[in-house]
């Protein structure tokens, strides 16, 4: 399967109690939870509302992982043509390697890496074929329409992706006191926003957005399921609604939509 270099391909959440987190985010985003049938793993995929397209999965930490403190999590992959050959561009470029290449079997080839100031994300290399009938268009509920980086230093930050992945500086919106956020395009398409973290946020990170249909309502049904609201629901640029928040067990998520 090819894909452009540099896309968000997949994205999985990692959690202490993995059968409480299908029940919340089936809850809060509509997705269809479906058991992994590709290998032995213990994943459950998630399906876009009213579809078979996966766009992520749900799995416990793993057992060394935990040991070290890992808590709750998401993470995004980002599709490269050779695992091995990218993990090293990282590296080059000042990023670090958390987990060396490997193998899931029947599905791929990953390597979990980081940027120069820590902030996370998986390299993937598909083995298989896509799902057919084609994926979702932008926007739809239960696909993931932004990404954005809190990092260690967003001017520096957009130096390294771009100068890995050849994303493109879109438009740059003055923050005030929070500084500049930097939104950028994948491909030519608007893909998601950097800008420096906020000294309150223990650490750099991405954080994931997940199309919905209204605001108001997802921010209620993310709370009613025992989340909390870290930030709105807010109206950014360009006419579009966001809230930030926090699963039960600690892992940050957000959620977009096109009306309050």
């Amino acid at each position: 399967m090819s894909m452009p270099k540099g896309t968000f391909v997949w994205y999985d959440h990692m959690s202490p109690d993995k059968k409480a987190a299908e029940a919340y985010y089936a809850e809060v985003c509509g997705w269809a939870v479906v058991p992994n049938t590709m290998n032995a793993q213990d994943y459950s995929i998630l399906h876009v509302p009213g579809s078979t397209w996966g766009v992520g999965g749900l799995m416990p930490i793993p057992d060394d992982a935990k040991a070290a403190g890992m808590k709750a999590t998401w993470s995004g992959y980002v599709g490269v043509d050779d695992v091995d050959a990218w993990a090293g561009k990282v590296k080059a470029a000042g990023g670090a390697i958390y987990r060396p290449p490997g193998d899931i079997p029947n599905v791929g080839r990953f390597a979990v890496v980081a940027d120069p100031h820590g902030a996370s994300f998986i390299l993937f290399q598909p083995g298989g074929s896509p799902p057919p009938g084609g994926a979702p268009a932008p926007g739809t509920p239960g696909t993931f329409g932004w990404h954005e980086l809190h990092a260690g230093d967003g001017v520096a930050a957009f130096a390294f992706y771009s100068g890995l992945f050849g994303w493109e500086k879109d438009t740059a919106i003055d923050m005030g006191p929070m500084g500049v956020y930097q939104t950028f395009k994948i491909g030519g398409a608007q893909a998601g926003g950097m800008m420096t973290k906020a000294p309150e946020m223990p650490r750099p990170q991405w954080l994931y957005y997940v199309n919905v249909e209204a605001i108001d309502a997802a921010a209620a049904r993310a709370t009613k399921a025992g989340g909390k609201i870290l930030n709105g629901p807010m109206e950014v640029p360009g006419g579009l609604w966001i809230v930030q928040c926090f699963d039960p067990q600690g892992a940050m998520f957000a959620m977009v939509a096109p009306k309050r």
